[in-house]
């Protein structure tokens, strides 16, 4: 277990992180962060309260003043310097979030850690190309100008997939634009965003500029977002939390950027390379165990591709080795807790009722009885309308039915109330073009599922949110755009007075 991470030793001080320094949480409760491939204790911590988040705004909005006013060059260069810390403690952070989410070290060692810095890098030097419009004569007696500027402290909840990279998402652009920040990781997996803050701070980023806050949802969550020294909430999550999280926040008219659920389709036209799409559909359907909003979980299949599909997916799940997250050759570790497989499970077991579980749909056993692993699984035959179709299920499982037309399969694509992402295959350009047009995602790959880049927008349509993370877009979530506008003609009496008084 010594090559796991120390976590108890790590976070002895505790597991908030406020105004530069681990503290004990004050709600009197605790947790016991568990890993989920073995069952194991990991951390036991105090957990954040009301008082705690209180401590966290009032650090944020005391760093608020100088961060703010730091020139563009200035925090674009602690960002540099934040980046090349995370690079330094890229080991640690790969085996702490591996640990605490089961993900296998060559996931977090090959995607989650190198796209964190990557995305440092990246609002690093976004921080210096922050501009409004240019100025101009709009009128022609005026000179106007757009100034982009921070909102304040922003109040973000991340969730328990990809706890390292959604706290950079959240809290990169936010200080970038000048912000400051206080974030809920998930109390399941709080240990990747303390580093990620302790990192920020050996970068010399301010203290306060940056906090965390580890609590429940119920208590630290609620009043984080209803806080009302937060001028901004922005929450990643289940759209029925997602739901919750915007009544409270509309109390206090807070700035709110919701990114949601998804139901990703994967769309395969009978022109399509079908050893490409089955790959992209096992790949896609399985990456972190299938606790992805953007993960295929919905493929259809034009139906003179739909057996051989079913066939060659099947035989490629059969292939994932399932195994310790720790161990050499791992591709699938466990789900996050034994909650959530069990959760899987019921989906599965449900859905034998009304359709057929082709492979998998089931814990394996042996060593790995005690963990919280559940085998790849290709369900066919369902209906458009049943449970497995529509509903979000957050594990290693696929769903496949066919179609004919390609009227009928984007139709069936855009039927569920979600809208993240997407991917069409085919080889021909327009009816690829024609899918990038017609289905309703925040992003559609063409020919693959699932690659992110720092340069581009991550957001929903429908049920699956509004806003962008990542990107220069992100910057629209965490900036308030502000209209200047300057008189040249020097006047007492200007033309549009006489609307109120006099004639001339």
């Amino acid at each position: 277990m010594q090559d796991r991470f120390p976590a108890q030793e790590r976070f002895s001080d505790g597991a908030q992180y406020i105004a530069g320094r681990l503290t004990k949480g004050t709600s009197g409760a605790v947790h016991t962060v568990i890993d989920p491939a073995t069952g194991e204790e990991v951390l036991t911590y105090e957990l954040a309260g009301a008082d705690d988040v209180d401590a966290a705004v009032a650090a944020a909005r005391a760093a608020f003043p100088g961060w703010s006013a730091a020139t563009p060059g200035e925090r674009s260069d602690a960002m540099h310097r934040f980046a090349a810390v995370l690079a330094d403690r890229a080991e640690d952070l790969a085996r702490a979030e591996s640990l605490q989410c089961g993900k296998p070290l060559k996931l977090t060692r090959e995607f989650d850690v190198p796209g964190t810095i990557d995305n440092t890098s990246f609002f690093a030097g976004a921080a210096r190309h922050l501009a409004g419009q240019s100025a101009g004569e709009y009128s022609g007696d005026h000179t106007s100008y757009v100034r982009r500027e921070p909102i304040g402290v922003v109040g973000s909840i991340a969730p328990w997939n990809y706890p390292l990279q959604m706290a950079a998402w959240k809290i990169l652009p936010a200080i970038a634009a000048g912000n400051t920040i206080v974030l809920k990781p998930a109390e399941l997996t709080p240990l990747t965003s303390l580093l990620f803050a302790r990192a920020a701070t050996e970068a010399g980023i301010p203290d306060g500029v940056v906090n965390i806050v580890t609590g429940t949802g119920r208590t630290a969550g609620e009043h984080l977002v209803g806080h009302p020294g937060v001028a901004m909430t922005s929450f990643t999550g289940s759209t029925a939390v997602g739901k919750r999280v915007a009544e409270v926040a509309t109390a206090t008219v807070k700035r709110l950027h919701l990114e949601l659920g998804g139901k990703a389709p994967l769309l395969v036209f009978d022109d399509a390379d079908l050893e490409a799409a089955a790959n992209g559909a096992v790949a896609g359907a399985l990456i972190n165990t299938g606790q992805d909003c953007t993960a295929a979980t919905r493929a259809y299949v034009q139906r003179p591709l739909y057996e051989a599909f079913v066939e060659r997916t099947a035989a490629l799940m059969g292939t994932v080795r399932v195994g310790d997250p720790f161990a050499p050759g791992t591709d699938l570790g466990p789900l996050v807790s034994h909650q959530q497989r069990d959760r899987v499970a019921a989906f599965v077991d449900r859905a034998r009722g009304y359709a057929r579980v082709v492979t998998g749909g089931e814990a394996p056993s042996g060593e790995l009885k005690s963990g919280a692993y559940y085998l790849p699984t290709l369900i066919a035959d369902a209906a458009q309308d049943s449970e497995v179709v529509q509903s979000e299920i957050f594990g290693p499982v696929l769903v496949v039915l066919p179609f004919d037309g390609d009227d009928e399969g984007i139709a069936l694509a855009n039927d569920t109330p979600y809208g993240l992402a997407a991917s069409a295959w085919t080889r021909d350009v327009f009816r690829a073009n024609r899918a990038t047009r017609e289905i309703q995602a925040g992003c559609v790959w063409i020919n693959d599922h699932i690659p992110i880049i720092s340069e581009m927008p991550h957001g929903g349509y429908k049920a699956s949110g509004f806003g962008k993370d990542m990107s220069a877009y992100s910057f629209e979530e965490y900036t308030q755009v502000k209209h200047v506008m300057f008189d040249n003609t020097a006047v007492a009496r200007k033309p549009w007075h006489r609307t109120v008084f006099g004639d001339s």
